[in-house]
């Protein structure tokens, strides 16, 4: 049984989800290692919701080192089939100021070290990925900004670059040209594999500065995204608590079936020790 349809990844400043009811912590054990932190089970206006700090409690892993894979996976196995991810993104566009939201639609991978896939080990699956955010999912969590007359963008094409540490001012410049429109540290793998655990994903990106092209302003520091962050919160709780309402019950988006004609390994060639640990994500393709 479900534990919980809906889960929310928090980012930086987003460490528990206020006005859960019903709460209580689990411990899951994956087959890749421990997911950031413990998973915190709830009830959000009578909705289940999983909760799960991406950075962990206190803010101790870093963007590159982030169990990504056992937090999907972990999510997965309490019967989650919607992500909302919360993020903090640098600005590369005038018009999206500090303390927007922004709903993004695409995105570029920019990151070097991180592993991106369930597959490998003698399985081989390839997924579509040019749609990369669930549209479904993404409209709701817009239409609920417009709904609290918060200050959102539908739509962006963001950066993910491996950090920790920020851009270069021509590396600004350069994601700029490409015509990306934000950039933050953590938007992958978790959409590449929420996408092969076949779940839906969406992100409210939270504008907290201006990266460092525009020389007018500040250059960017931890301490002006803390800030920023801090003030911009409120909205991002208004948007979950309304968004977790109006998601519908069904899905008919191509999250729901991406690893159909996905995989490509004959079945009997796939190693037993494999097919094991990913039964969770391929057993109704794969017996």
């Amino acid at each position: 049984m479900a534990e919980a349809k809906i889960g929310v990844i928090g980012g930086t400043g987003l460490y528990q989800l206020e006005g859960m009811s019903q709460v209580r912590e689990v411990k899951v054990e994956t087959p890749f290692g421990e997911p950031s932190d413990v998973i915190v089970l709830g009830e959000v206006e009578g909705v289940k919701v999983a909760f799960l700090p991406r950075h962990g409690k206190g803010h101790r892993i870093s963007p590159t080192e982030l169990p990504s894979k056992a937090n999907i996976y972990a999510l997965k196995s309490l019967g989650v089939e919607r992500i909302v991810s919360v993020a903090t993104v640098g600005s590369l566009r005038e018009r999206l100021m500090p303390l927007d939201i922004v709903i993004p639609d695409q995105i570029i991978d920019r990151t070097r070290q991180r592993p991106s896939t369930f597959f490998g080990n003698g399985i081989v699956g390839h997924i579509a990925f040019a749609e990369p955010f669930c549209r479904v999912l993404s409209d709701v969590l817009y239409q609920s900004a417009l709904k609290l007359e918060i200050r959102a963008h539908d739509g962006g094409t963001c950066i993910v670059m491996e950090g920790p540490q920020f851009s270069t001012r021509a590396e600004s410049e350069l994601y700029r040209s490409w015509g990306a429109d934000v950039i933050y540290m953590t938007g992958l793998p978790e959409a590449k594999l929420a996408r092969e655990a076949e779940i839906c994903y969406a992100t409210i990106a939270v504008v907290t500065d201006y990266d460092c092209w525009k020389e007018t302003v500040e250059t960017v520091s931890a301490d002006m995204v803390v800030a920023n962050l801090r003030r911009a919160m409120e909205n991002v709780k208004k948007i979950l608590r309304y968004a977790i309402t109006c998601i519908p019950q069904q899905r008919d988006c191509v999250c729901a079936n991406a690893l159909k004609d996905a995989i490509i390994t004959a079945p009997e060639s796939i190693p037993e020790q494999v097919k094991k640990d990913l039964a969770l994500l391929i057993g109704k393709y794969v017996k």
